[in-house]
């Protein structure tokens, strides 16, 4: 069977081009299932739990002295949470289903058993019998536990796993040797309710699970791995595999999903109708631009757009961070915080959130300004051929014409709406002029600094910009030597300066300041 990149799902080595994780996998089996531990694999969609379990299963499967129970909750009707024994009699019949062509003994009893269900005392009995009879160190594994994480009857089931574990190990009872729970949401965060109207004041049920300290992502020579997969069957491709590898990673941070997304569009959709099958380091960011294009959209997407849209707390904290550059301490126990981290939107940077990568960052600008823009929070946008030159723009005479426009729409707006969505209506005036043939790319801010550096993209010829507040000609000087070094990046040498200026006396003013080796084209608004 030819293989793959995969966007869809599980990843099977057969079917797809798949990473090597195997350390991370022995690591998890070493230090956790050996152990006995209980823990949960929990990441944003598609970031690759249920591969993970997959994978884990693999390995459990090769010893002899372990026995592994793999399921999912993700068929599981309502019906099966009316109470403790329709729950018990349907967690047994989806482990008979489950096992049965591996274990049709096994299987069996679990059938046999499940129609002897009356509670979860009756369960927890058979779970002891089940433990005690076999000299096999069973292994539970649960997948698409979200379905039933809120559900009182579940959240039951799981302190009847907690409790037996703690006779477990003080020598009292007989249970799963290890259990695995993999979901989007850590059900160890989850508080049990005994009654519909008793407040989560009770200890979680899963509070006696392990963290798992194993970063789910891909680092680059993972991904390596990957495009090295991927040529044992396409030998007649060449790939430099450590440059494409490391802006593949810049650009996903190693989300799986988006790692094998950008190399699927790489493969299927770039080099597809090109004479040249060979991969190039401006592949990569052709892949970026594609995936980043508003047009193309996929379930992650959506599903993070939903995430937001249906949360304005959320929305409004993931807003502050990637508009208006605010510092945000990364305490898992704030909610917000939470929450962005469980959908995978952003990750913990030296302590500061941060988004979790840049294309999630693009998207994110995307979503917001198609919000907005559809709000009639932007004055209409008019095109001028003069933006462009031949193939080029002519960032010189966009930013004179934002001036004007911004004076001529703008200047009597209430300050606090220019400081809070002032750099959107500059996104959103210069989307439509580059739209189809650039992007903009939103380099991240690591102090204080009211500022936002932006990548212009165009035709391949970058542009950086640097979007700042006044803060006073202090901070002034200091913004155009981090705009020079940060040019020094790129090997460029001229940049974009835009300053928006509260002052009521202001001026609306342009500048070419030259600064070292480096001129910087400066526009007050």
């Amino acid at each position: 069977m030819k293989r793959k990149f995969n966007d869809t799902g599980l990843c099977v080595r057969n079917m797809h081009y798949m990473a090597d994780t195997s350390k991370k996998m022995n690591k998890i089996f070493d230090e956790l299932i050996e152990y006995g531990e209980y823990f949960s694999v929990t990441g944003g969609r598609q970031f690759g739990k249920t591969t993970t379990i997959s994978l884990l299963k693999k390995i459990i499967d090769k010893k002899d002295d372990y026995l592994l129970i793999k399921t999912s909750f993700e068929s599981l009707g309502d019906s099966t949470y009316v109470n403790e024994k329709t729950f018990s009699k349907g967690f047994l019949e989806i482990l008979y289903y489950s096992i049965k062509r591996k274990n049709k003994e096994l299987a069996e009893e679990f059938k046999i058993a499940s129609e002897k269900m009356e509670s979860f005392i009756t369960l927890s009995n058979f779970i002891t019998k089940l433990s005690e009879s076999k000299n096999k160190k069973i292994v539970l594994m649960i997948d698409e536990v979200d379905n039933s994480s809120n559900n009182q009857v579940f959240l039951k089931f799981l302190g009847i796993l907690r409790d037996k574990y703690l006779l477990r190990n003080s020598g009292e009872d007989f249970t799963f040797h290890s259990v695995i729970l993999a979901g989007v949401h850590d059900i160890k965060t989850i508080k049990l309710k005994y009654r519909p109207n008793e407040t989560h004041n009770l200890n979680s049920p899963w509070n006696i699970a392990t963290d798992l300290n194993v970063d789910l992502s891909f680092q680059p020579y993972q991904i390596v791995s990957l495009l090295e997969d991927f040529l044992t069957e396409n030998s007649n491709i060449n790939i430099p595999k450590e440059e494409i590898a490391e802006k593949i990673f810049y650009y996903t941070n190693g989300y799986p999903y988006l790692v094998s997304k950008m190399c699927k569009i790489i493969h299927e959709d770039i080099i597809r109708n090109r004479e040249d099958k060979n991969w190039y380091l401006k592949d990569a960011e052709t892949a970026f631009k594609k995936i980043t294009y508003s047009g193309y959209t996929t379930t992650l997407f959506q599903s993070n757009a939903k995430n937001l849209q249906n949360n304005e707390s959320l929305y409004k904290f993931i807003y502050e961070i990637t508009i208006d550059n605010k510092r945000k301490n990364y305490v898992e126990d704030n909610k917000e915080v939470y929450l962005a981290k469980t959908y995978g939107l952003i990750k913990n940077d030296n302590g500061r959130c941060k988004i979790h990568n840049p294309i999630f960052s693009q998207r994110i600008y995307d979503l917001m300004l198609s919000i907005m823009d559809n709000a009639g929070e932007f004055e209409p946008i008019y095109f001028h051929d003069e933006y462009y030159k031949g193939n080029d723009i002519d960032l010189e005479y966009i930013l004179l014409r934002f001036q004007s426009f911004f004076k001529e729409n703008y200047s009597h707006t209430d300050e606090k709406f220019i400081e809070r969505e002032g750099r959107l209506v500059f996104l959103s005036y210069l989307q439509p002029i580059i739209n189809g043939s650039g992007y903009v790319f939103k380099e991240p801010v690591v102090n204080n600094e009211q500022r936002m550096d932006l990548v212009i993209t165009y035709n391949d010829k970058r542009y950086v910009v640097e979007l700042k507040i006044w803060r006073g000609e202090k901070y002034h000087k200091k913004g155009i030597t981090q705009i020079s070094n940060y040019l020094d990046t790129y090997s460029l040498k001229k940049g974009y300066l835009l300053i928006f200026n509260f002052n009521k006396n202001k001026e609306f003013k342009t500048e070419i300041i030259n600064y070292k080796d480096k001129k910087i084209f400066s526009v007050w608004t």
